[in-house]
């Protein structure tokens, strides 16, 4: 099936990559998507556990701060085999994001401890940082902080022990780190489509000490730019693994599937749909490898663009191929004992997550535009 190609000298990639299957037999990624569902959306902490155990969620921190210090290669490669095994915990904004923003703080005793118990899995700091219709704002009162307003599409909301929030003051903008049990702090949920819950996370008048400020920069976007970077180059290669497997489990279907006599995998008309399905993924997966080289060289505009590319053209392809595979399963394929239908609603979920494809394509027509470049990026 299509996958990541990346140079793979000392043997990091496949040992990520073999990882999965191996921790999905322990926690079979449909099961554990449907039990969360009946759960109302809150993640299983037995399975994040797990990940912190196996090394995953500080797989981006820094090694001085606990983590296992690798780069955005090994990421890519796990979160393609997260996608494939359907493993839905939201590694994304709870493992990625968050170190990324934590690897960018400054170096300090708040930042150990957070980095520290995410690594293993005793914290699960969430970031909080998307404008809801009250932008975050923090004021000074009596030589402390006091945070108003709201953030709007954080995963995880009521499995955080902290939260990571990006505030605006009078001189800029903040990361702080704030206790999702502190006095102030609010959340209220809405289904999303792949049982997931959606959560608006509300601060009034939360008052905390100034030693929780982590960051500091002119701009939100400063603080947290490079986070969405890294964060939706994860979001594109968890997006490929959805769609290569739901491929394999298409060709599987069609091969056993027997109509008219003859395996319905044998018809040129389904052949031609699985070719089709197959160049999809292939480009989806080649997209995302020219993304991680563009970041791992000394160009940030090409790598702010191949990102996006690789994004847009992932999404597309996981949405369109789960679209077709559900079709191609037949009635049962709508069934929600069917698994195929899972991959496709997760697909719809990641889609969503940090920009759809027609918005990055926006996105990626405007800044190549402003640099005056022509290249093909995916």
């Amino acid at each position: 099936m299509p996958e990541l190609m990346l140079d793979d000298p000392d043997g990091t990639l496949v040992m990520l990559r073999d990882s999965v299957p191996g921790f999905a037999a322990r926690f079979p990624g449909a099961k554990a998507l449907r039990e969360r569902r009946e759960r109302g959306g809150t993640m299983d902490r037995r399975i994040w556990s797990a990940m912190a155990e196996a090394g995953w969620i500080g797989l981006l921190l820094p090694e001085d701060c606990g983590g296992a210090g690798l780069g955005l290669r090994e990421q890519a490669v796990l979160s393609e085999a997260l996608g494939r095994a359907l493993i839905a915990e939201p590694t994304a904004a709870a493992s990625v994001f968050a170190a990324t923003l934590l690897g960018g703080a400054s170096p300090g005793a708040e930042r150990s401890r957070l980095s520290a118990g995410m690594a293993s899995g005793e914290l699960v700091a969430v970031p909080a940082w998307a404008s809801g219709a009250r932008p975050i704002v923090a004021r000074t009162v009596n030589g402390g902080i006091a945070l108003s307003g709201e953030a709007g599409f954080v995963d995880a909301a009521r499995a955080a022990t902290d939260f990571l929030v990006v505030a605006q003051d009078a001189d800029g903008a903040m990361l702080l780190r704030v206790a999702a049990d502190a006095t102030g702090v609010a959340i209220s949920e809405r289904a999303g489509i792949d049982g997931a819950a959606i959560a608006t996370v509300s601060f009034s008048n939360c008052a905390m000490s100034t030693d929780r400020v982590l960051a500091r920069a002119e701009r939100s976007d400063d603080l947290v730019r490079k986070a969405i970077l890294h964060t939706r180059l994860a979001l594109a290669a968890e997006l490929t693994g959805v769609a290569s497997k739901a491929l394999e489990l298409t060709i599987a279907y069609a091969s056993d599937r027997v109509q008219f006599g003859k395996p319905i995998g044998s018809f040129q008309a389904i052949q031609h749909r699985l070719v089709d399905m197959w160049i999809e993924a292939e480009f989806a997966a080649a997209a995302v490898v020219n993304a991680v080289n563009a970041l791992q060289a000394d160009d940030d505009d090409a790598a702010q663009l191949a990102v996006l590319a690789a994004k847009a053209r992932a999404g597309d392809a996981a949405f369109s191929i789960c679209r077709r595979a559900v079709h191609l399963h037949g009635a049962m394929g709508y069934t929600d004992e069917c698994d195929i239908g899972l991959y496709l609603k997760r697909a719809i979920n990641l889609n969503a997550t940090l920009g759809q494809p027609e918005q990055l394509r926006l996105e990626f027509i405007e800044r190549e535009s402003g640099l005056g470049r022509g290249r093909a990026y995916g």
